[in-house]
């Protein structure tokens, strides 16, 4: 027997021995919502504080506003202060309200974006939390962009429920609120009427979320092309409970 076919033998010899490669790990089935579709136009308050941040007041805003334009019917916006003067926001912008907490009308979604004093000198103004833990307790979903949620558990309005906020403050978040279940590593988390976010640019996250939840699919799709934003909530880490 030469050398080229006792070659040729053993290479098949270790070919055959060889493990078959694992197939390919199937895609995990797209995530279908039950969507509500509301028969009514939804009231969104937006709670605009001093030093508000812009990112997680306008990424909710923006989204909540083109329901208009893929949803009949959409979502009807406003501002809520602590009066109607000027608010300027962290980075500078200088917002008008469009009414104070007294005067506001009813709320369906309750939107709390951050702002500089979420973890301290807001936490002690009664009149704001008693204001938020009011118009949340009759709100259909409330939604907190990072540090909004210290409002939302200071309101009593997270007690019992899964939560998540700014990832730099989870520590804080979770000594300050023991009777609320924290969750790390993720974009938002939905408990109950409750959506929480870490916030940033992730706060579109959780209002694509409320809006395919709320609209549909094909509604969220027509946003998404609108805002130009590569939107599967699939791809997204978040828990829902």
């Amino acid at each position: 027997m030469n050398r080229a076919l006792i070659f040729l033998l053993l290479l098949g010899l270790l070919t055959a021995c060889e493990p078959a490669p694992l197939p390919e790990a199937a895609p995990p089935p797209p995530i279908e919502l039950a969507t509500v579709h509301p028969s009514q136009t939804l009231n969104v308050g937006f709670l605009v504080l001093d030093s508000v941040y812009n990112s997680e007041l306008m990424a909710p805003y923006d989204i909540f506003q083109h329901t208009v334009f893929h949803a009949d019917p959409g979502m009807a916006l406003f501002t809520v202060a602590r009066d109607t003067g000027i608010v300027t926001t962290f980075e500078g912008l200088r917002l008008l309200p469009d009414y104070a907490l007294e005067n506001a009308p009813p709320i369906d979604v309750l939107v709390v974006p951050s702002a500089l004093h979420n973890m301290d000198t807001d936490l002690e103004d009664e009149r704001l939390i008693n204001w938020i833990r009011e118009r949340g307790e009759q709100a259909q979903y409330l939604v907190s962009l990072c540090d909004g949620a210290f409002l939302l558990a200071r309101a009593g309005l997270l007690d019992g429920r899964n939560a998540t906020t700014f990832p730099g403050d989870l520590d804080a978040f979770e000594k300050m609120f023991p009777r609320v279940k924290v969750h790390r590593e993720v974009s938002f988390v939905h408990d109950g009427k409750a959506i929480t976010s870490a916030g940033g640019a992730k706060s579109y996250d959780p209002a694509m979320y409320l809006a395919e939840l709320l609209y549909g699919s094909q509604a969220v799709a027509g946003i998404a092309q609108g805002m130009v934003i590569d939107w599967n909530l699939n791809n997204i880490q978040h828990y829902r409970f």
